[in-house]
C-alpha cells in the first residue's frame, strides 16, 4: 500500500513541472551540484532507480538554471543607458518674429534667457534664435571668420503666446514689437524655421562681406604692382579676389589681386 502511494506521488511530481521547480529553487544550485558529485562517486552496484534518480534531476536543473538564467538577462533595454526622453511639445507652442534694436539681437536673445529663468518661463517660451551665417571680413590686413546676421533687427522666438508670454518678450529691454498683422502676433509655419536653420548650419563655405564694389578706387599694397592706383573692374566674393584696371605705360591693364593685397581709398 505504501508502495502505491509513493508511485503515486511520484507519478503527480512527474506531471505537475512546479513541483519540481519548488524543490530546486529551494534548494542552493551549489549543494545540488555537490550532491550530484557525490551520486557520481557512488559504487555501479547501486538499483537502476537510483542511479537513474540523479540524472533526471540533472536534467531538471538544468531547466531551472535556464529558466533562471534566461530570466536574468537584461533585455537590450534594460542593459543599455537609458535615454532621456525628449520633452513633449507643447501643441500651442509656435514661431514667431521679433523686432529688436539693429545691432542688440544677441542682446536681446541673453536678457530674454535669463528673464526666462529668473521667472521660471521654460513652459511658456521653448526657443530664441538669431540667425547668422559665416562671413570672411577684412580686418588690420587679415582674414576673419565673423557671424553676420541673416535678418538685422530681427529674432526667432517659439513660445505659446499668451498674456503673461506677450508680456515678458515685450518688456524685454531692446524689443521694438512682434512682426504680425495690425497689433496681432502672427506666427510663422515650421516649414520656413527648418528652411533658416538649414542655411545656417548647412550653408555654403564662408563667403567675404561687402569690401569691395565695382568702380571703388583702390591703391594696391602688397605684390609687384604695389603703390599703383586702379579701379575695380570685377569682386569675387567667393574666392576673396578682385580684378583691379592698372594704368601701365599708358594702358589700363586688368590684374588679378586678393583682398588683404588692395585698400580701398
Amino acid at each position: 500500500m505504501d508502495d502505491t502511494k509513493k508511485t503515486e506521488s511520484a507519478s503527480e511530481e512527474t506531471a505537475n513541472p512546479f513541483v519540481a521547480l519548488k524543490e530546486f529553487d529551494v534548494e542552493p544550485k551549489e549543494e545540488t551540484v555537490s550532491e550530484n558529485s557525490e551520486n557520481s562517486e557512488k559504487p555501479d552496484s547501486q538499483n537502476t532507480s537510483e542511479s537513474d534518480e540523479p540524472a533526471s534531476i540533472s536534467s531538471d536543473n538544468s531547466d531551472v538554471s535556464e529558466k533562471s538564467d534566461s530570466s536574468d538577462i537584461p533585455s537590450p533595454s534594460e542593459s543599455s543607458e537609458p535615454t532621456k526622453p525628449e520633452p513633449p511639445s507643447n501643441p500651442n507652442a509656435k514661431w514667431y518674429v521679433v523686432h529688436t534694436f539693429a545691432g542688440h539681437e544677441n542682446k536681446v536673445a541673453t536678457a530674454l534667457k535669463q528673464r526666462i529663468e529668473a521667472e521660471r518661463l521654460e513652459n511658456l517660451i521653448f526657443d530664441i534664435l538669431v540667425p547668422t551665417q559665416d562671413k570672411i571680413e577684412i580686418r588690420g590686413g587679415k582674414k576673419e571668420t565673423v557671424k553676420e546676421k541673416i535678418f538685422p533687427g530681427y529674432i526667432l522666438i517659439k513660445m505659446e503666446l499668451n498674456d503673461t508670454s506677450w508680456l515678458a518678450v515685450r518688456t524685454t529691454q531692446g524689443v521694438t514689437s512682434f512682426i504680425g498683422a495690425g497689433n496681432k502676433p502672427t506666427p510663422i509655419s515650421e516649414a520656413e524655421v527648418a528652411t533658416i536653420v538649414k542655411f545656417t548650419t548647412q550653408g555654403a563655405q564662408p563667403t567675404f562681406k561687402d569690401v569691395f564694389m565695382v568702380d571703388d578706387t583702390i591703391k594696391i599694397i602688397d605684390g609687384p604692382f604695389a603703390e599703383f592706383i586702379g579701379k575695380v573692374d570685377s569682386v569675387d566674393k567667393e574666392k576673396g579676389r578682385v580684378r583691379v584696371l592698372v594704368s601701365i605705360f599708358g594702358r589700363e591693364t586688368p590684374v588679378e589681386l586678393d583682398f588683404l593685397q588692395v585698400q580701398k581709398l
